[in-house]
């Protein structure tokens, strides 16, 4: 029996722990990445890599290249382009995927629960309507809306992962903590969420690695708290000294627009769904959790 084919598509910090964690024996396993300094990074820890453009027509990969796609399981982890409306480089990606004489065994895409917008701080979960707000957003909402129709065109069964925040002992605000850089103060802070990063490594290599059910799927500790909280409980964590607070209004003054475009939406978001169909188990179910090796390292 062949083994199964996996591309990695955009192999930066979250597809290098899912390349490395995949079992040995779970399938075949490519990367495509778009620096050279990356392949080399790469294939020196033993992962198969291609240089490749999702710029440009074709992205630049031979037709042989191409062809590994076929019949393969595929997690798609590109941001779109920095500007515009529509994600071009999905779009470009999905071209290349219409070309086959094979359609993927199964897709995978890394989206941002940015999708759902300001939601005042209520709960919602995978049924609640689509209101992006931030370019970024209505980006992500249009390679979602690419892959699942290019998926239902062909009849290949596709995961979304709708994620906030990801957050990491080697990942976390540490700098901008350390700089003195005032956070808005608990009563003016809106809900956010949040997940670490070896959990959504886990729940993507178990969308690569076994069947799943399709569907949308928000990927999160479903334990949410405030910005406030957040920089705090890193702060605490580190050791150092905790971030001045001031309020929103003057907030809007001193703070940046990509901060503040995050702290103008408020929700608090349920995992239920996730937790329903899949098998994998948060390692970290919550901040806490996952700021405790931190703590350790720090002492």
């Amino acid at each position: 029996m062949s083994l199964r084919k996996i591309n990695i598509i955009g192999c930066g910090y979250i597809g290098k722990k899912i390349a490395h964690g995949i079992p040995g024996k779970a399938g075949e396993l490519r990367c495509f990445i778009n620096t050279e300094s990356s392949k080399e990074k790469l294939e020196s820890s033993g992962v198969l890599a291609y240089q490749f453009d999702l710029d440009k027509q074709g992205l630049a990969l031979s037709q042989e290249q191409v062809q590994c796609f076929s019949d393969s399981r595929i997690a798609y982890l590109v941001a779109p382009p920095r500007k515009g409306l529509v994600d071009t480089r999905m779009s470009h990606f999905i071209n290349v995927l219409e070309s086959l004489e094979l359609p993927p065994e199964s897709l995978l895409l890394i989206s941002t629960t940015g999708v759902y917008g300001d939601c005042k701080g209520e709960w919602i979960d995978e049924s609640h309507e689509l209101n992006p707000q931030a370019e970024r957003a209505i980006r992500r909402v249009s390679a979602e809306e690419q892959l699942r129709a290019y998926a239902e065109k062909y009849t290949v069964p596709f995961t979304v992962f709708r994620v906030p925040g990801i957050y990491a002992a080697d990942k976390l605000p540490v700098k901008r903590i350390s700089s003195g850089e005032p956070v808005v103060r608990a009563e003016d802070s809106g809900f956010t969420n949040r997940i670490h990063a070896d959990d959504l490594a886990a729940f993507c290599i178990e969308a690569l690695v076994s069947d799943v059910a399709s569907g949308f799927y928000n990927c999160c500790d479903g334990h949410p708290s405030t910005m406030n909280d957040y920089f705090m409980k890193v702060a605490d964590a580190l050791g150092i000294e905790r971030p001045a607070e001031i309020s929103l209004q003057k907030a809007k003054a001193e703070l940046s627009s990509g901060m503040l475009s995050y702290l103008a939406e408020s929700k608090r978001i349920s995992n239920k769904k996730l937790l329903d169909r899949f098998k994998t188990q948060l390692k970290y179910p919550d901040l806490q959790a996952g700021l405790k090796s931190v703590g350790k390292k720090n002492k």
